[in-house]
């Protein structure tokens, strides 16, 4: 999995596979996209207006959380 965030458009990308060769986009929300390859794989999310959506202030404050293990990482 890998995080993504573009500072300058404000979207975060959620990527969970290396992109295949085609994947469709489907627009959840005017803030939220997901894009599925044709077996109904998720191949990544896409988060537009990512700062309003967290609602933080900073996204150099964020927490990864391993619920399975109570481990917390600051992420900067």
């Amino acid at each position: 999995m890998q995080v993504n965030y573009d500072i300058k458009y404000n979207i975060g990308y959620i990527k969970f596979k290396e992109k295949p060769e085609k994947v469709t986009s489907l627009k959840i929300s005017e803030d939220l996209v997901v894009d599925m390859t044709a077996d109904g794989t998720i191949y990544g999310i896409e988060l537009l207006n990512l700062k309003e959506q967290l609602f933080a202030d900073k996204l150099n404050e964020q927490i990864l959380l391993n619920e399975n293990t109570g481990r917390k990482k600051e992420i900067e």
